[in-house]
Order: structure tokens, then sequence, then C-alpha cells
């Protein structure tokens, strides 16, 4: 599980074809790595991935097809915002993530709000019914708070603090980012469609 509050900002050295995938390698900017050990989670712009290999700079990942074909941004040279997985005794800053992107959505709006910047995404129609006005997102792995939400487009206000500290300051319309939409809204949906159909497992 993750939180959404980034660490750091890394970047894609290298991305090299793997069995059923490819294999990343990653400089971790500034987030520690002499606590991490392989088997470990990292959140690599909102995507869960297990480290293989580190040293004192740089982790390698494995990342299958299946996930290549549902995130973004996971090219050489890409800036990656990263955030090691939350430990039970830690503070729990933005909302709980499970680092399972659920789809890829596009800016369709980047612009000055005083200090801050609005955003605007238009998410994926299959899971833009779980996006609410007050309620939490992950965009490219950072937690945000919903202002708006019109149709399958949502808006974010991102302070000068987020925009210094991820890779949300470089976004520009027509750029692509990652999606995870709030847990607890699949659950409430799960549990609805239970209580209705009655079904159960034989």
């Amino acid at each position: 599980m993750f939180t959404g509050i980034v660490a750091a900002v890394g970047h894609i050295d290298a991305v090299k074809p793997a069995p059923g995938g490819v294999r990343l390698r990653i400089s971790a900017g500034g987030l520690g790595l002499d606590d991490v050990a392989p088997g470990d989670s990292i959140a690599v712009s909102g995507a869960c991935l297990t480290v293989v290999t580190f040293d004192q700079s740089h982790f390698e990942a494995e990342v299958s097809q299946a996930t290549l074909d549902c995130v973004a941004g996971f090219s050489q040279g890409a800036a990656v915002n990263l955030e090691k997985a939350l430990r039970l005794s830690d503070r729990l800053g933005g909302h709980l993530m499970t680092g399972h992107v659920d789809g890829v959505g596009v800016v369709s709006r980047f612009e000055a709000a005083g200090d801050n910047r609005r955003l605007v995404v238009a998410a994926p129609h299959a899971i833009a019914r779980y996006i609410a006005r007050k309620g939490s997102v992950a965009v490219d792995g950072v937690s945000l708070t919903v202002n708006v939400v019109a149709g399958d487009a949502f808006e974010v206000n991102l302070i000068p603090h987020t925009l210094a500290s991820t890779t949300l300051q470089h976004l520009q319309p027509g750029a692509r980012v990652n999606l995870e939409v709030d847990l607890l809204a699949r659950y409430i949906e799960r549990l609805h469609e239970s209580g209705s159909t009655g079904k159960t497992l034989k």
C-alpha cells in the first residue's frame, strides 16, 4: 500500500527487453535505498513495481506487458514520482493506494491559478464514475483532492509544494497520466452489486 505522498523524483535510465515485458533501471534521485531489499515494492509514477536488484543510487524492476498496456510514462529518460511502500507506523498524509493503475487519463488544461496550478484531466469513461467531488484520486502516483467533476473530466488544484516535489510541474495539455481511483469507491460499488444480485459461488 501507498499514500500518494511522493518521496522523490527519479528518472528511468534504461528500458531493456525482458521475458514477458521489460526491465527498468531507475535512478532513485533523493529516495534512500538503505532500507530496501529485493522483493520490496516501490510506486513508480503510481504503479507498484517490485525491486529486483539495487545499488546506492539505482534500482531495477521488471514490468509485465499487462502493466505496460495500462500505464503511461515508462520510457527511457522519463522523470518518475517515487514512493516506498507504506509501513504501519507511517503517517497517512494522502490516501490509501494500491499502486494498481486503473487507467490513463489525458491532460486537457494546465493553467496558472495564482501561485497554484489548475489541472483538468479527461479520465477513461470506464473509471470516471469512481471519481467524486471532494474525493481522492492519484495522478501519476500523487494523492490529490478532486475539486470539480464534469462528465468524464475532473479538476484538481496543485499547490507550489506539490509542483516543486513531483513531476506534475512538467505537465502539458495532451500529456498522458496514470490514474488510480479511490479504493473505497470500488468496494462500495461491489457491495452494492452483491446486495442487489444475491448471487453466491458454488
